[in-house]
């Protein structure tokens, strides 16, 4: 397990085309698809996520990367959470928490009036919905082309 304090994380903007971000974000597909149904991934890959509505952040640690995550412009007043992931080794280790945090300062300073995200409503999916939670963020309903399921769930947060 890493010993770098989780403080001393540098999150950056990324072009997602560096080869330890492009297998975080492969281990990230790869995990969606293990645990949802098909129709209910909504992961995007990495041709995606270099679109100009996206801004893609990696967090590292040393030379190593610890997590990612992005926020995808849907109009003027709100943006969406997408890609949010640790690195194994860096789970339970406040990588998600300061990921989001960088997110949300991001957000404000587009203008957003909130922040919204889709997540599953399994066990597996339990972490996630923890920390959202604890930030702030609360079930809402279905956004864009979402739908709320026995799998899905949407989440926001006013900034």
């Amino acid at each position: 397990m890493p010993h770098t304090p989780i403080e001393t994380l540098r999150i950056v903007p990324d072009d997602l085309t560096g080869e330890a971000v492009l297998g975080l974000l492969q281990f990230h597909l790869d995990e969606m698809h293990r645990w949802s149904p098909p129709e209910s991934v909504h992961a995007m890959p990495a041709e995606r996520l270099r679109q100009p509505d996206v801004a893609f952040f990696s967090a590292w640690d040393g030379g190593t990367v610890a997590g990612c995550g992005a926020i995808k412009h849907l109009d003027d007043g709100h943006g969406e959470l997408k890609s949010m992931r640790a690195a194994p080794a860096y789970r339970n280790r406040g990588v998600g928490k300061a990921i989001l945090l960088r997110l949300i300062e991001e957000a404000r300073a587009r203008g957003y009036a909130r922040v919204s995200l889709e997540t599953g409503r399994p066990e597996p999916f339990a972490p996630a919905q923890r920390l959202y939670r604890a930030h702030g963020f609360a079930e809402c309903a279905p956004f864009g082309d979402y739908v709320s399921d026995d799998f899905s769930m949407c989440m926001t947060r006013a900034l």
